[in-house]
């Protein structure tokens, strides 16, 4: 049961992803109920302007069982929120509670919403699968691929796949190959399933990766289409990645060189795995991959799975949600992926040996992207000089001496006060915040950074 003093609190928060005010019982109060339903539910305050104005409600004898019905009787499947009544400062306000529901997707006639933040949005066809899919605990590449037998698939590739896992000893692998594969569920009743066809086909299904060299958006120096099954497609993405990048090369007095590429193949490598591995392959765009003279841009179709979002990605102790299950437990069995949900912490980790390179993880249209910016023109030898360090250092202290004046602001009032990019200034936020000085206050949407 609700208290006035929670809902004084809610209305002072405002609207946000678990919060919407509405002056009155329309149909649109219905779509806030069903994007909560289909999210992290949330509650709906019935008698309260944007604004938190309290305008209160008048109701009759049926009017919160006339509510209750037209929401019943409007969702599929039938949602039955817990409604109450708080009096406040002599009005009456209707709070709808809101849980998520079990058995998801939930439409409001025939329209699919999900919570956004603090606002209703429509949801994509594919995002209506993925989320039944999800409920179900199934995976798209766990179906069946019809119109294909065993046939189809090349067992020297499978051959190879099961001596890359017994050679980690992440699953141990004494049966033939047809039983190995259906105890990985990779086939099903002596066919293969999508993930199967997608790793092993004869001939590799079309699935393009677009892969190219470029002086600048329109001038295109080298440009290839790779279209192989999935592991192949990682060296071979990895082989062209190699063939334009500069490498150094510095001896230790052991008998082995050691080299230093122009970026950090290791991360380079966990980027394309993650583009491969977690691509929507119901999408027909392609994985694009452009390499530029101070940047490598790898964009691969399909938006972060399930409740992932950049801001869980960011805390680093975030749990793996997966679009393609067993394609991401045949990398792991193979040793390609090194644990779940553990890419970013291992690019971050390889980017410490390469200060003069950052990275940039965003959604852009219907793809995820990311990109690796050289941010000084320096040689692979020499490393970042003593002139770049201290250009560095100046704007860390800058922007720490900008956040004790005016603290609580966000990136782009600190990169208009001191002239600068929102990349720098996250780069330089990122510093302080690894060094103990600054920190975030208060909601994701309102709260900003203080001095400690």
């Amino acid at each position: 049961m609700i208290v006035k003093e929670e809902v004084f609190a809610l209305i002072a928060e405002g609207e946000g992803m678990h919060t919407e005010f509405k002056s009155s019982f329309k149909n649109d109060t219905i779509e806030s109920i069903v994007a909560f339903a289909n999210t992290k539910g949330g509650k709906v305050l019935i008698g309260v302007e944007d604004t938190g104005k309290i305008t209160g409600v008048a109701l009759g004898k049926e009017s919160l069982q006339n509510y209750i019905n037209r929401i019943k009787q409007n969702t599929i499947p039938s949602v039955i929120p817990d409604v109450e009544v708080i009096g406040v400062n002599g009005k009456q306000i209707v709070v709808v509670d809101v849980q998520e529901y079990p058995l998801k997707p939930i439409s409001y006639k025939g329209r699919y919403y999900k919570r956004v933040q603090n606002s209703n949005h429509l949801m994509t066809p594919t995002e209506i699968s993925d989320l039944h899919l999800k409920v179900l605990n199934l995976s798209w590449d766990a179906y069946v691929y019809e119109g294909e037998d065993l046939e189809s698939l090349d067992i020297l590739k499978i051959e190879k796949f099961i001596q890359n896992i017994n050679e980690t000893g992440r699953f141990s692998i004494e049966e033939d190959i047809w039983t190995t594969l259906e105890k990985l569920k990779l086939i099903k009743e002596e066919r293969p399933t999508i993930a199967a066809m997608l790793l092993f086909a004869k001939v590799p299904l079309r699935m393009h990766i677009r892969i190219g060299r470029f002086k600048d958006d329109i001038t295109i120096i080298d440009d290839r289409q790779i279209t192989d099954t999935l592991f192949e497609s990682v060296e071979a993405v990895m082989k062209f990645i190699k063939t334009y990048m500069m490498v150094s090369y510095s001896f230790d007095g052991s008998i082995k060189r050691k080299e230093r590429w122009d970026y950090p193949m290791t991360a380079l490598r966990e980027a394309v795995l993650n583009a491969i591995v977690h691509r929507d392959y119901q999408n027909p765009s392609d994985i694009q991959i452009k390499i530029y003279d101070d940047k490598i841009v790898i964009a691969s179709p399909g938006k972060l799975y399930g409740d992932m979002t950049l801001e869980k990605l960011q805390q680093k102790n975030y749990q793996s949600s997966l679009r393609n299950k067993l394609i991401a437990e045949a990398f792991y069995l193979t040793g390609h992926i090194e644990k779940y949900g553990s890419g970013f912490i291992r690019i971050e980790n390889e980017l410490k040996a390469y200060p003069h390179i950052s990275y940039e993880f965003k959604d852009i249209a219907n793809a995820m992207q990311m990109t690796f910016y050289k941010n000084q023109d320096v040689g692979v030898n020499e490393g970042v000089n003593e002139g770049v360090n201290e250009g560095v250092n100046e704007g860390v202290n800058k922007l720490y001496m900008t956040i004790r004046k005016h603290p609580n602001k966000r990136v782009p009032f600190y990169a208009t006060e001191l002239n600068t990019s929102e990349k720098n200034i996250e780069r330089w936020i990122k510093q302080l915040k690894e060094e103990g000085k600054i920190e975030f206050q208060g909601s994701p949407k309102t709260g900003g950074y203080i001095a400690k």
